[in-house]
């Protein structure tokens, strides 16, 4: 699974760029080999004036399926990461048992074969 991290309005720290790394692999990990790529926008909406305004924005690319966008937008930014990361997690295990659930096309039966089943193709 590849994660790429952006941030707006704020200077992404390597330790908050392995915080979000370490908490998505742990919340996506039941889904991980179905997932292509992750990515992270982190934004600071209002600036020094402060408020509710730590946006973590996650979009899961995942292979042979839809994208899943989660939004969350928190007073701490490690909240709202958290946060967005579990959201990512029930998001995905609920396409993944979505997609389980579709039906599958039977193949048809080859009449080709099905005719003289021995080797040899004589009927003994």
């Amino acid at each position: 699974m590849q994660i790429s991290i952006h941030s707006s309005g704020f200077v992404l720290t390597e330790a908050l760029r392995a915080y979000i790394v370490q908490r998505l692999h742990t919340a996506l990990r039941r889904a991980g080999e179905r997932m292509r790529n992750v990515h992270v926008w982190l934004s600071d909406i209002n600036g020094p004036r402060g408020g509710r305004d730590k946006r973590c924005k996650i979009q899961l690319r995942m292979a042979g399926g839809k994208d899943v966008l989660i939004e969350d937008t928190e007073a701490d930014l490690y909240h709202a990461i958290d946060l967005a990361a579990q959201r990512a997690d029930r998001a995905v295990v609920r396409r993944v048992e979505h997609l389980r659930e579709l039906p599958r096309p039977r193949k048809a039966d080859n009449p080709v074969e099905a005719v003289g089943d021995d080797e040899h193709g004589d009927d003994r």
